[in-house]
């Protein structure tokens, strides 16, 4: 048997299945929602993701699939094929929320398909590509295809917050021995970086500093309000550093970037901190930020620039400050690389902190991910992957988090290709139909080879 033929014969007549499959389930708001009158529920999540996550599994159920829900509501699996060993690939079913609606051209949960392109919250990120594997198995299941492991395909629903799903699922159930993560680029991620959040907490002081933010993300901007504005206005003009006038204050500009990529940013509440610290306000957070971070993305002054060949240099997101007369706090993202110890960094990071007089508390923790690129699980992705497209098969690193890293002998594969568009988390998120065709047949190759 051909695979690669009969894999184009069974996706001519699947498309249009697939297509609508990605519309039902991106119509689930499926947004984290993890007020008190879910606690204790089928949803801790949220309705909207036990909703998705039930539509998922009566999916699988059609197209011939074994299925388990989690009676706590945290995952769901899917599972064909028979053997001992069992392969996987993970997805997950939450999406960020649209804190953009303004920026969207139409509802971001109603499907449009426009100019070959799939258009709504989730097509990308993580529901589409988790689809197209979906039915790449189903069409090896129509073409009678013998595996000689066991396929799950295992949905979690809180991948775009603290990971509880998957993590609950690693405790009770069987893991599979090897497999791969649709949420992120070909051909292969073989390498994502520690993540470590923390927040640090001070006394109170008499200066006002605030701002918001996610942990993940380097901030647009800062707005300061308290003491000596003039004088401040004339250290940015003096530093080149970006500013706006708003009432009652100065806005200081800075360029958002995703905490895995921070020197693509530009942190104005370091900024802020260093004009701060040279009109001479008095205030031990704005020593702390300018003697252990300074302007640099990557906390040179505390580790120096700790980095390796495989993955790059540690990054550090000051991503939020907080410092009033109750306390002073600041909320940083930290992205280690994957050949250094994490919890020596983490050690020393804690000193210092502790030694400027801020206790360090965890937000959150995430192992890093390292598959070696002459592993056979790499190889033989790789070279599906070459064999179906033009494009450069080198693996890849990144300081994104998958969760590929939540198991042993799992790596990040697709969806997307260097041609994609990346919309992930962006307004109007979108996948391209080219893509979907591609990555069918890729998918499908793969998970034939990796069951045998």
């Amino acid at each position: 048997m051909n695979i690669r033929e009969e894999l184009i014969k069974e996706y001519n007549s699947l498309k249009p299945e697939i297509i609508q499959t990605i519309k039902e389930s991106v119509a689930y708001p499926s947004i984290l929602d993890t007020s008190e009158a879910n606690a204790n529920t089928s949803h801790p999540f949220g309705v909207e993701i036990e909703k998705c996550l039930d539509h998922m599994l009566d999916t699988c159920k059609k197209l011939g699939f074994k299925t388990f829900k989690d009676p706590k509501g945290y995952y769901g699996y899917a599972e064909i094929g028979e053997g001992k060993e069992m392969m996987g690939i993970l997805g997950h079913l939450d999406v960020v929320p649209v804190a953009d609606i303004d920026q969207w051209d139409n509802d971001p949960f109603t499907l449009i398909e426009k100019d070959g392109n799939l258009i709504a919250r989730g097509t990308s990120d993580d529901k589409g590509p988790t689809i197209v594997a979906l039915y790449a198995a189903k069409a090896l299941m129509n073409v009678g295809c013998t595996f000689n492991k066991r396929i799950r395909f295992i949905f979690g629903t809180d991948e775009e917050s603290l990971w509880r799903c998957i993590f609950r699922y690693c405790e009770i159930e069987e893991i599979p021995s090897i497999g791969f993560t649709p949420d992120s680029k070909f051909p292969v991620i073989y390498a994502e970086k520690g993540l470590w959040q923390v927040i640090l907490t001070a006394k109170g002081e008499d200066i006002t500093i605030s701002s918001s933010g996610a942990f993940n993300s380097v901030p647009a901007s800062i707005d300061y309000t308290d003491i000596k504005q003039d004088e401040l206005i004339a250290s940015l003009k003096k530093n080149n550093f970006d500013y706006e006038l708003i009432d009652k204050g100065v806005r200081i500009l800075g360029k958002a970037a995703h905490a895995q990529d921070t020197e693509k940013g530009i942190n104005p509440i370091q900024r802020l901190a260093h004009c701060l610290k040279e009109i001479g306000i008095i205030s031990p957070t704005v020593d702390f930020i300018t003697s252990k971070f300074a302007l640099s993305p990557f906390a040179e002054p505390i580790f120096g620039l700790l980095k390796d060949d495989v993955s790059g240099e540690l990054k550090c997101n000051l991503a939020r400050i907080d410092v009033n007369k109750d306390h002073s706090k600041l909320y940083l993202d930290l992205r280690m690389p994957v050949t250094f110890e994490m919890d020596e960094i983490i050690s020393k990071f804690n000193k210092v902190a502790k030694n400027s007089g801020f206790e360090a508390k965890q937000h959150d923790k995430l192992n890093s991910l390292y598959v070696s690129k002459d592993s056979p699980l790499v190889k033989t992705l790789c070279d599906i992957y070459g064999e179906e497209t033009d494009f450069d098969t080198t693996p890849l690193s990144m300081g994104g988090a998958t969760y590929s890293r939540a198991m042993k002998n799992f790596v990040t594969y697709g969806m997307v290709f260097p041609d994609s568009p990346k919309t992930a988390h962006l307004a109007n998120e979108h996948i391209t139909i080219n893509d979907v065709d591609r990555a069918f047949i890729i998918y499908g190759r793969a998970i034939h080879k990796l069951s045998q």
